[in-house]
């Protein structure tokens, strides 16, 4: 009976952590969407200045895209079976989400070097916003990161098969979850001046 119990809660819990995953992706979704519209809100300013995005923001998008490609054919390998090729889109991706990560922070000393800084009487209210907004994104990518660590090491134990990859697919939810978003964040800034 025991046994019954605890695998019934095990299968509750497995039912349950997409919905909670997706739960909170919304919540996410509705902080970007609140910044974004301060954002718009704030264009009106008389002191907004508008600038050119830097050149390493276009780099890390490209980036996050070909990491959501790796990431999918890890998935698509593991359904197979394929532990090897499986690992080597897992680490690919992991590579690409640290590059990322390297070039937005250019992006940031790009900005710093045109005299566009964060905060302080130097700072525009733009320069501001794409700081704010892209850090808190960032917050979301080492969140991110973090998953992709712990989706390794599961699958370094031989956590995942084709009959159980519950873990890796909510890891591959989350970590598309936040290339599209930056993706909404880069045209946005782009568009949006």
């Amino acid at each position: 009976m025991e046994n019954t119990l605890k695998q019934e809660l095990k299968q509750a819990k497995r039912k349950s952590a997409k919905p909670m995953l997706w739960v909170s992706m919304i919540s996410m979704t509705m902080m970007f969407a609140g910044l974004t519209s301060a954002y718009v809100v704030s264009r009106k300013r008389d002191d907004w200045v508008s600038f050119d995005l830097p050149d390493a923001f276009f780099t890390s998008t490209i980036l996050i895209v070909m990491s959501s490609i790796t990431f999918m054919l890890a998935k698509f390998f593991i359904k197979k079976d394929n532990r090897k090729l499986t690992t080597l889109f897992l680490v690919s991706t992991l590579i690409l989400g640290v590059g990322f990560v390297y070039f937005q922070f250019s992006g940031f000393n790009e900005l710093y070097n045109s005299g566009l800084f964060f905060a302080g009487a130097q700072s525009t209210v733009k320069s501001s916003f794409i700081y704010g907004i892209t850090l808190a994104h960032l917050v979301h990518i080492a969140a991110g990161i973090i998953v992709l660590l712990i989706v390794f090491y599961n699958h370094l134990t031989k956590k995942y098969s084709s009959k159980n990859l519950l873990g890796l697919e909510l890891g591959a939810i989350f970590w598309h979850f936040v290339d599209i978003l930056w993706i909404y964040l880069f045209l946005f800034f782009y568009f949006i001046r």
